[in-house]
């Protein structure tokens, strides 16, 4: 809610109002197409435009740029709107991109009728992110996938190459509904 939404006009001193559009397609179609499909070939599908990006994608501005098994990058492009009170970006998006790439490298190994959940992810911030910061990189990689359990990690870079963060991900691996 804004304070225009409560008819009150914001203070001369905040400056001017600042927007962000987000659009997203319904998030059903390609998680129903995903059921007939083997991970890496659902994440590829993405890449190709094939299939939609989920609307997390939008919302945080990133995007899955290259998958192969066990292996899987993505970028962001942060800007203010993620902001924190201390002027950075918050590190729920940063945590958001771990989890995402932590949980998609799982995912490209994963045989059609397989899904996974994360369980646990410990992150390690290193450096502050700004819009400043330039693109995100995020790269996730498995450690051991095992038939119930996995093991992730990720790594987030910023523009220049500096390790933003790191993570480390545990995740419950299992058969899809049919």
């Amino acid at each position: 809610m804004t304070l225009q939404d409560l008819g009150t006009d914001a203070p001369a001193s905040w400056g001017e109002p600042r927007s962000r559009t987000v659009t997203w397609y319904d998030p059903a179609i390609g998680a129903g197409e995903g059921l007939a499909m083997a991970g890496l070939d659902y994440l590829q599908a993405m890449i190709d435009g094939i299939l939609p990006p989920p609307p997390i994608s939008g919302l945080i501005d990133m995007a899955l740029v290259a998958a192969e098994a066990g292996r899987v990058e993505f970028t962001c492009e942060p800007d203010e709107s993620a902001y924190n009170p201390i002027g950075s970006v918050h590190g729920g998006l940063v945590c958001t991109l771990l989890d995402s790439v932590a949980g998609c490298a799982l995912h490209s190994t994963l045989s059609q009728g397989r899904g996974y959940t994360s369980v646990e992810i410990k992150i390690n911030y290193l450096k502050p992110v700004r819009s400043t910061s330039g693109q995100l990189t995020a790269v996730g990689t498995v450690v051991k996938a095992g038939s119930r359990v996995a093991f992730t990690e990720g790594v987030v870079t910023d523009a220049s190459g500096a390790v933003v963060a790191t993570a480390t991900s545990t995740l419950l691996v299992f058969d899809l509904p049919t």
